[in-house]
């Protein structure tokens, strides 16, 4: 955590309050800054499938230091070093990429506690510089743990990752998802959503956090009415090409004089 008083935003996902966000692909810290103000809950950094990388990382989390939004690091996928440099940096926590098995889930937890596999130290952003009073415990009680379950066997082993202590989401990519799966559809897909209901069952039992990310409202709501807390739409790349696009064929139809009286 990045702030001088902790966000609570782990609280709130344990609470099972709703909370919406988008994803940060671009890399810009100006578009991070942009999509930090827009009044999200969360962002997610996507160092996986975005167009940055850890050099670039510490100035995006900069650009979201005075915005009230909780930030994750989508990782490579479970690296220790990933984990240690993205938290380090000050981010809120991270969401891991192409689970497979319950052990990696447990990788994933041990990776992001000081009472695992962490390293020590505080000279860093996350700690003021050693500056700040915080504990390592209040630390390990801050960081949220996402977990993607996108793979077949992730999915086969969703009730045993949802007990895990500390793992906080249970992510479903559901393009990753349908493709494992050998289905070739869109995320709100009926025969998607039996697998999908899945993950938010287990969720619930467990008292976890079911997330998703999909392109539009009408899949998230979707999710939502499965039992989804942890919804997500869209990112700043996907809205600046949509934004854009919408607004060239606009201008384009004015220009040809084919503008279309609004009523």
């Amino acid at each position: 955590m990045s702030g001088a008083v902790p966000r609570g935003f782990r609280k709130r996902l344990q609470s099972g309050e709703p909370v919406v966000g988008a994803f940060v692909n671009l890399a810009s810290p100006l578009c991070t800054e942009i999509m930090g103000i827009a009044g999200f809950d969360w962002l997610v950094l996507d160092l996986e499938h975005g167009a940055g990388d850890e050099a670039l990382l510490a100035s995006q989390l900069q650009a979201l230091a005075a915005a009230d939004v909780a930030m994750l690091v989508r990782t490579e996928g479970i690296d220790l070093p990933r984990f240690m440099h993205a938290l380090d940096l000050g981010a809120d926590g991270v969401l891991v990429p192409r689970l497979r098995s319950v052990e990696d889930a447990r990788r994933c937890v041990e990776c992001c506690r000081y009472s695992g596999l962490r390293g020590v130290a505080r000279y860093n952003r996350s700690w003021h510089w050693g500056q700040s009073k915080r504990t390592l415990a209040d630390a390990d009680a801050e960081v949220v743990c996402a977990v993607q379950i996108e793979t077949v066997e992730a999915l086969a082993d969703v009730d045993e990752i949802a007990a895990i202590d500390g793992v906080d989401v249970l992510f479903v990519g559901p393009a990753d998802l349908s493709h494992s799966l050998g289905m070739s559809c869109p995320p709100d897909d009926p025969a998607l959503l039996v697998h999908a209901a899945k993950v938010a069952e287990a969720a619930r039992r467990h008292g976890k956090a079911a997330g998703v990310l999909t392109g539009d409202l009408q899949q998230v709501r979707a999710y939502k009415e499965l039992g989804f807390t942890f919804l997500g739409c869209s990112s700043d790349g996907s809205l600046l090409i949509s934004a854009a696009t919408e607004l060239a064929g606009a201008l384009h139809d004015l220009a040809r004089g084919r503008e279309r009286v609004r009523a």
